[in-house]
C-alpha cells in the first residue's frame, strides 16, 4: 500500500555559507516526503540559483531580518522552521514559533532564550530542536554513542575530553596561519572570549581569556598529525547532560594547526580582538598605525616596539604569520569605522579566502578513559571530513547534515520528542549516526 505523507511546509530562514548542505539535503528530500520548502535570505537571487532544479517544491524569498511583521508571516504559513541564522537572532523567531504553534530547529547552542520557552513548546506538543549542528550536534552524538556503549557494558568512564576544529584542507593550506574561514568570522575573530571552565584531576579549574591560547595542549590524529587544543569556555555544563558526574576530568577544546595559538595570542595581548568600542574614522589609518596605537610610545620602529612588547613569545615563525597579513606595510584599513576586532576581521576576511577550489577541514576527536571489569582502558574516537570546495565545504556538511535529517527524521514521525531538545538520546543520535555513516562522515574508534 503506498504510503501518504501529510504535507509539510518548511522555512529556512539564513542561507549563508553554512547552509548549503542543508538546503541540498531537504530540498533532495522534499518531493519524497511531500514538503515544501521557503527559503528567506536577504540575498533572494543566490537562493534562487540554489533552488532553480526544485521549482516544484521549493521558493525564495526576501528577507529581512529586522523586519517582525514578514518574519511572523513567513511562520504563521510554515509548519516548521529551520533557523540558521546567527545564534543571537534565534530568540524573536523561537518566541514567534511558539506562540504561533510552530515547531523549530537551529544548529546553535541552547540559549535562555530557547530555555524560556521549553515549557509552553512542551504544553503546545513543539518541539524546540538545538545544537544539532557540528560543534555542538555531532560531537554530543558520537559522545553518547561511545558513552553509553561503555555504560551499557557495566564501565565508569573517569575522564572525557573532546576536540573541534574547522580548518583548511592539508592541500589547499597555502598561508603560514594554516587557517581559512569556513564558517562566521566574527566568532572566530572572538572566540576564546570569556574564561574557560572544566574538570581536571576531579578539580575546578579556570583559564581566563588572557591565557587560553597560552595553555594548550598537543592533540594527534592518526594521519593528519599534531594540533594544537585550547579549552573552550564552558566544559563543566555538559558533565550533567552527558551523565559524567563522577568524571574526574571533562574538558571541551578548539583545535587549530601548531603554531596558531601562539600568533593569535599576540592579538590578545595587544588588545586588537575587542569588541567593546569603536574607533572612529579609521580609514584614516593603516593596520601599521593601528598595530602602533597598541603599543608603547618609543622611537623605534612598530616593527621594533611589537618585538620588545611581547618578548620571548614572538619568534621567526610568529613574526612570519604577522608579516603575512601585511601588518608592517602601511596597508590601508577599509572600514570607516570599528572595533579593533571588527577591523581585524576585515583584514583576515581578505587573507584567510576559501578561493576557488579550496577544500576545508573538520578534525574532531573524543578521548576516554574508562574502568571496566576492574581494568583501565583508553579509546579515542576521530572523524576527518574534507570538503568538496569552497561551497560545498565540510563544515557546511557537518553543521547542515545532521540538522537536516534530524528534522526529516522528527518530520517522519522516527521520534516524538517536544521542548528543549538536543541530541543526547538514542532517538535522535542512533539514527543521525547511522545516516550520516552512508555519507561519508565516520568515526574511527581506537584504543589508545
Amino acid at each position: 500500500m503506498r504510503r501518504i505523507y501529510i504535507m509539510s511546509k518548511l522555512l529556512i530562514i539564513g542561507a549563508g555559507r553554512s547552509s548549503s548542505s542543508l538546503i541540498d539535503y531537504l530540498l533532495s528530500n522534499a518531493k519524497a516526503h511531500s514538503w515544501h520548502i521557503t527559503i528567506a535570505d536577504a540575498n533572494k537571487a543566490a537562493v534562487e540559483s540554489k533552488i532553480a532544479q526544485y521549482k516544484d517544491v521549493a521558493a525564495a524569498v526576501e528577507f529581512d531580518v529586522n523586519n517582525a511583521q514578514l518574519r511572523e508571516e513567513l511562520i504563521k504559513n510554515s509548519d516548521f522552521v529551520v533557523s540558521m541564522l546567527p545564534a543571537f537572532m534565534h530568540g524573536d523567531v523561537a518566541r514567534d514559533c511558539v506562540r504561533l504553534g510552530k515547531h523549530i530547529a537551529t544548529a546553535s547552542y541552547v540559549s535562555q532564550d530557547m530555555k524560556d520557552l521549553d515549557v509552553e513548546a512542551k504544553q503546545k506538543n513543539l518541539i524546540l530542536l538545538n545544537e544539532c549542528g557540528l560543534d555542538p550536534g555531532i560531537d554530543h552524538a558520537s559522545a553518547m554513542k561511545v558513552i553509553h556503549e561503555i555504560q551499557d557494558k557495566g564501565g565508569k568512564i573517569t575522564s572525557f575530553k573532546s576536540f573541534c576544529g574547522g580548518l583548511v584542507a592539508p592541500e589547499s593550506n597555502d598561508n603560514p596561519w594554516g587557517y581559512k574561514f569556513s564558517w562566521n568570522p566574527r566568532n572566530v575573530i572572538l572566540a576564546g572570549q570569556g574564561t574557560a571552565q572544566f574538570i581536571e584531576e576531579g578539580k575546578l579549574k579556570f583559564i581566563p581569556y588572557n591565557r587560553v591560547y597560552t595553555q594548550i595542549e598537543t592533540i594527534e590524529v592518526e594521519g593528519y598529525g599534531k594540533f594544537d587544543a585550547y579549552a573552550n569556555r564552558d566544559s563543566i555544563g555538559y558533565k550533567e547532560p552527558y551523565g559524567l558526574n563522577d568524571a574526574n576530568a571533562m574538558l571541551r577544546g578548539t583545535l587549530r594547526f601548531p603554531g596558531y595559538c601562539k600568533a593569535w595570542n599576540v592579538f590578545v595581548k595587544l588588545g586588537l580582538t575587542d569588541d567593546s568600542y569603536k574607533i572612529k574614522n579609521a580609514n584614516t589609518l593603516t593596520y601599521t598605525d593601528l598595530l602602533s596605537s597598541f603599543l608603547p610610545k618609543g622611537t623605534a620602529s612598530v616593527k621594533e616596539k611589537l618585538v620588545a612588547f611581547m618578548g620571548t613569545e614572538l619568534d621567526a615563525e610568529v613574526m612570519t604569520k604577522l608579516e603575512y597579513l601585511e601588518l608592517f606595510s602601511n596597508k590601508a584599513i577599509t572600514l570607516k569605522e570599528g572595533s579593533p576586532a571588527e577591523l581585524l576581521q576585515n583584514l583576515l576576511e581578505e587573507k584567510w579566502l576559501l578561493k576557488a577550489g579550496d577544500k576545508d577541514m573538520i578534525v574532531m576527536q573524543h578521548q576516554f578513559e574508562y574502568e571496566l571489569k576492574g581494568a583501565k582502558h583508553k579509546l579515542n574516537s576521530s572523524l576527518v571530513v574534507i570538503g568538496d570546495d569552497e561551497v560545498h565545504t565540510a563544515m557546511a556538511k557537518t553543521v547542515g547534515l545532521p540538522l537536516a535529517i534530524t528534522i526529516k527524521n522528527f518530520l517522519t514521525g522516527k521520534f516524538k520528542l517536544y521542548g528543549v531538545q538536543i541530541p543526547l538520546v538514542k532517538e535522535i543520535y542512533e539514527p543521525m549516526l547511522s545516516e550520516l555513516e552512508s555519507l561519508n562522515i565516520i568515526f574511527s574508534e581506537k584504543e589508545a
